[in-house]
């Protein structure tokens, strides 16, 4: 089993699906990784010879900011914001939608469930 950035990468997968499994490396930056080392995408993960896990090891440790630097600096913009105060900033705060979206209905995944209305007795 391969690992790389401190992920297992699945057994049975092809190699540019299986390095999608590392936070921060998408489809595209899997396959010009494949590219740049001339490495068939195709090839299954535990057909991996040790010297490819380990070039492509050093190449994404010296190209791509993955894993926890890359959640790290994702919230160190997030906190920037948020001490800034600009509209974006104080979207995150309130968690609210940040891109724009309409808030009347939906963005049940932003507020959360629903609360429920109290009703008075009369």
């Amino acid at each position: 089993m391969a690992r790389i950035a401190g992920v297992d990468l699945p057994r049975r997968k092809r190699l540019d699906i299986g390095l999608t499994y590392i936070y921060g490396i998408g489809r595209a930056t899997s396959a010009r990784i494949c590219d740049e080392l001339n490495i068939d995408p195709a090839m299954r993960t535990d057909e991996l010879t040790e010297g490819q896990v380990s070039s492509i090891r050093r190449h994404i440790e010296a190209h791509v900011s993955v894993e926890g630097d890359l959640r790290r600096e994702i919230q160190m913009n997030i906190k920037r914001l948020m001490d800034l105060g600009c509209y974006r900033g104080l979207r995150h705060r309130r968690s609210l939608p940040v891109r724009g979206q309409r808030t009347h209905t939906n963005a049940r995944t932003r507020k959360g469930p629903r609360r429920a209305t109290v009703k008075k007795k009369k």
